[in-house]
């Protein structure tokens, strides 16, 4: 029998067959990708990640016109579920193969600087402007121009998303 525990990052437990590490990422950060295909960690997010010596990510190409890079922990986690998928049913491969594309290891280098690999620069199409939207226990990858398209289709009805998902004024919610 294996126990799970979710323990804040950065806390140390010496027992326990298993930890899954909490990540409480939260932020937007504009960053800009040099002419390497590198871009700097900021340092505000490098302290909701934790311990700079054993940072470890792998970044793939998400369901959106983005990147997502999640820290180690939690990609061992998501990949657990993945591969829970069936090889024997054609559209449980077609989904692997999808959430596998571009998956590369990345790790900060001395200056907190991670490299895209070149196959994952050419998604940046281009641009320079980037923007890390951290959440929860990933980070999302986003041009500027993409980043700010989605927010204007998201905003255009605010209140009736809200509705939609949370309900109305008396905790009802709205059926379709």
């Amino acid at each position: 029998m294996h126990c799970i525990f979710t323990v804040p990052r950065g806390s140390y437990i010496p027992w326990g067959p298993l930890m899954v590490l909490e990540y409480n990422l939260i932020g937007e950060y504009d960053v800009s990708l040099d002419s390497k295909g590198r871009f700097r960690i900021p340092g505000a997010l490098l302290k909701k990640l934790g311990d700079r010596d054993e940072l470890e990510f792998v970044v793939n190409q998400g369901f959106d016109k983005c990147l997502t890079m999640y820290p180690r922990p939690v990609w061992n986690e998501v990949k657990k579920e993945v591969d829970e998928l069936s090889d024997l049913s054609p559209r449980h491969k077609t989904f692997k193969r999808i959430f596998y594309r571009g998956a590369n290891e990345v790790t900060p280098d001395s200056a907190d600087r991670i490299l895209l690999p070149k196959r994952l620069q050419a998604y940046a199409e281009g641009e320079k402007s980037l923007i890390l939207c951290a959440r929860n226990d990933r980070i999302e990858i986003w041009t500027e121009a993409a980043y700010d398209e989605l927010l204007q289709e998201a905003l255009e009805d605010p209140a009736a998303l809200a509705e939609e998902l949370f309900g109305d004024s008396k905790g009802k919610k709205v059926e379709d």
